[in-house]
This record gives C-alpha cells, sequence and structure tokens, in this order.
C-alpha cells in the first residue's frame, strides 16, 4: 500500500493466503497442527523451506499475521512474537550469548530483567556488567572482545533515566557490538528505533499494544541493520543465512526449544490493539503531562519525574528521541514510605496493581512490591527509593486522576 501513515498501513495490511469466508478480522487457528497434502511438502515445511505452518508451538496463522501486521509498520526484517515481555528479552538474549561472553547494561531495569542479567544469565556463564549507559566513555571502557550485546530501556522503569541512543549505537557499531533495547515505555507507533541506531528491540506487547491488559505478550523486532559476521556464536549462521542470521537462530533454535511462542488466541486479541494502538497511546501521553504539570502544584508532593517535562534533567534528550509524549508513566515522591502507602490506600478511583498501560491507571509502590525481594543495598545501587510512587496514566481524564491524588494527599 503506498502510504506511510500508521494506522492505515496495518489496518490494511493483507493476509499471507486469502480466507475462505472473506472475513476482516484474521481468524483465530486455534489448532495445534496442520495437514499436509504430502510427505515432501512436510519436509519442505519442517526443515524451513517453506512458510506453511505445521505445528502452534513454533509458527500459528493468526500469530503469523500479527507479526506481519508489525513488520509492516514498523519496517523491520523480521518479528517474532512470543508469549510474554520477559520471553522476548530472555530469547533475545539467549540467541546472542555465549558462555564467557558479556553484556553492557545499566542497574537501572525492571526488576525481573535484572535479576535475569545478574542471575539467570551468570549461570550459564554469561557476565552482566552494569554501568552508567548515559556515560559513553564508561560504556565504552565495558565493552570487549566478548561483548555480545548492549542492553538497555530506552527510558528506564521507573527511575526514568534516558541515554543517548546515538551514542551507544556508535559505540556498539565500531565494536562490532549490537544495540538491543527495551522500548515498552514508548511504543513503535511513536518511536522509531532503527532510526537511533537500535538494531534489536524487544518489547512487552502487554502493555500498549494489548489494548487494556487483554493478554500477556511479548515482541522481537530484528530490524536487519547489524552484521552478524562479526558475532561470536552468529558468525556461522551469518555465512548460511546472511542478515536474518540473528531471526534464523533465534526461530529455528532459540524460541523453537524454549517454547515460548505466542498462543493465537493472543495474537487475535493483540492484533486487535494495535489497530487502536496510536490512539490510545495520544490519550494516555498526553493526559499524563498534563497530570504531572499539575502534580507539581500540590502540597505533600516532593518530586513529580516526567520526561516531558521541562525542568527534567533529560528533557532534552527525550525531546530529541521520543517528541514530545515521552510515554504514559511517571513518577512521584513523597516524604517517605508511610506516606506514599497513606496515599495508595487512600485513593478512591486509581487502581492498586501492578502493569503498565491499561486503559484504568494503575498505582504502585516499586520498592515494596516489585523490589521488595531485593536487598536494601541492592535497591540503592538501581536507584529504587522507598518515597516512590509509580503511576501509569490510562484514559481517564485529567481531571479525574488530578482530584483523586489530591484528595489522598489530604485524608
Amino acid at each position: 500500500m503506498d502510504t506511510t501513515n500508521f494506522e492505515a498501513r496495518l489496518l490494511h495490511a493483507p493476509y499471507a493466503k486469502p480466507d475462505a469466508y472473506h472475513a476482516l478480522a484474521m481468524p483465530v487457528y486455534q489448532s495445534v497442527a496442520f495437514e499436509f497434502e504430502t510427505a515432501e511438502a512436510m519436509e519442505e515445511a519442517f526443515c524451513g523451506r517453506s512458510q506453511d505452518h505445521f505445528y502452534s508451538r513454533i509458527t500459528n496463522p493468526t500469530v503469523h499475521y500479527f507479526e506481519d501486521r508489525v513488520r509492516l509498520v514498523t519496517q523491520a526484517l523480521s518479528v517474532t512474537a512470543l508469549n510474554s515481555g520477559m520471553a522476548a528479552i530472555s530469547n533475545t538474549l539467549m540467541t546472542v550469548a555465549y558462555a564467557g561472553s558479556n553484556i553492557v547494561t545499566s542497574p537501572h531495569l525492571f526488576g525481573n530483567t535484572y535479576s535475569f542479567l545478574k542471575g539467570t544469565l551468570a549461570a550459564f556463564g554469561v557476565e552482566a556488567r552494569f554501568c552508567d549507559l548515559t556515560n559513553p566513555e564508561e560504556v565504552r571502557a565495558k565493552v570487549d572482545d566478548h561483548t555480545c550485546a548492549i542492553f538497555l530501556e530506552v527510558i528506564t522503569n521507573p527511575q526514568l533515566e534516558i541515554a543517548d541512543l546515538n551514542a551507544l549505537a556508535a559505540i556498539g557499531q565500531a565494536a562490532g557490538v549490537p544495540l538491543i533495547a527495551d522500548t515498552t515505555v514508548v511504543p513503535f507507533s511513536s518511536f522509531d528505533a532503527k532510526r537511533f541506531g537500535v538494531n534489536i528491540e524487544v518489547v512487552s506487547s502487554t502493555k500498549y499494544i494489548s489494548g487494556g491488559a487483554t493478554t500477556v505478550g511479548g515482541l522481537i523486532l530484528d530490524y536487519g541493520t547489524f552484521d552478524w559476521s562479526r558475532s561470536k556464536v552468529l558468525k556461522a549462521w551469518y555465512g548460511q543465512y546472511g542478515q536474518t542470521a540473528f531471526t534464523t537462530r533465534l526461530r529455528r533454535e532459540i524460541h523453537r526449544n524454549m517454547g515460548a511462542y505466542m498462543t493465537p488466541q493472543v495474537a487475535y486479541m493483540q492484533s486487535l490493539g494495535l489497530e487502536t494502538l496510536q490512539l490510545r497511546f495520544e490519550r494516555y501521553a498526553s493526559t499524563a503531562l498534563a497530570l504531572a504539570k499539575r502534580l507539581q502544584t500540590l502540597e505533600g508532593i516532593v518530586s513529580v519525574n516526567y520526561t516531558g517535562l521541562e525542568e527534567n534533567p533529560y528533557y532534552a534528550i527525550s525531546r530529541a528521541q521520543f517528541g514530545a509524549y515521552p510515554g504514559a508513566m511517571l513518577t512521584f515522591d513523597l516524604p517517605s514510605r508511610e506516606a506514599c502507602f497513606r496515599l495508595i490506600n487512600n485513593l478512591k478511583m486509581i487502581r492498586r496493581a501492578t502493569n503498565l498501560f491499561d486503559n484504568k491507571s494503575l498505582i504502585i509502590h516499586p520498592a515494596s512490591t516489585i523490589y521488595g525481594t531485593f536487598g536494601d543495598k541492592q535497591r540503592r545501587e538501581m536507584d529504587i527509593k522507598e518515597e516512590t510512587i509509580r503511576l501509569s496514566v490510562g484514559l481517564e481524564p485529567a481531571d479525574d486522576l488530578f482530584d483523586d491524588i489530591k484528595q489522598a494527599l489530604s485524608d
């Protein structure tokens, strides 16, 4: 289709094969296996020489259509849909890592991501090298011949730190190391990761894409911009598959062996969520900015952290990379942990729940929940403060959200 409009391309993405009943929405192919005409056709499919579907743990028509829609609107080389954001992260890093390798990253990570890098991968001989990703010289000093990736969240959760992606991409390019970014906080309908040098993008599609927290899922987008002949573990794959080396190993070995492929019902729900993604994001994010500004006026709130605020230390880089609306998550600090709990307990409309970018606004105290099992020293190293509350802004009007927080502070 000859259009650059996100919604137009998405809404009119063609099916791989015509539907027998001309359904406008891709049907849910809730089937484990698919029949073949001949033994030869089965061989072609199982050996990856055809696009035919044969087993839904590995490939499925409904999931494939969801992947195709994302690929069409992002211009990625390939898209792989998995059953959670953590599955997307773990499968991506398992594809590029090897025993004796290291991943240069930040301690400012979501709790389970940090645990995966610090604990799970370490048990397989992969070192996580934590550093300040906003300091290019420190990053450059951490990268060596065994670095298999530079990994970051484009806006960290919940610290809201932003690193210069172009600077990190340049370091990676010079060293032959891919830049892998979790972009969940700002959706690809609004942020072009490829433009800023990201080679592999991972997304928790549970968030904005699912359309109101309907389902759990994850996406891996390979932009085809990294020379995998420079990767120790993918060099041999590159010799046979060229620029598709990463995706080929991911799909033929890693996700196939780990069993984390997205299910057809989830793909159907999230494909519908894609259709209203940008509409909802614009509402979420514009409300988040308006609310962040107003919360600064409330007595009892020590500080408000949202990178769309002009006084925020990351405002300039945020504006350059994400535009006017850097996501729909903000944090604010109160005088104490007790004050945080009291406010959360006094809320009447905002929901006390985890997750991000539901249609409902959600609030949580990260230190006692997501990072509740981490030690005090570890939380300090990750800049997780007892005085911080995280708010995911939904579709409610800014006035109603502001009034709910104001009354919760005064009770």
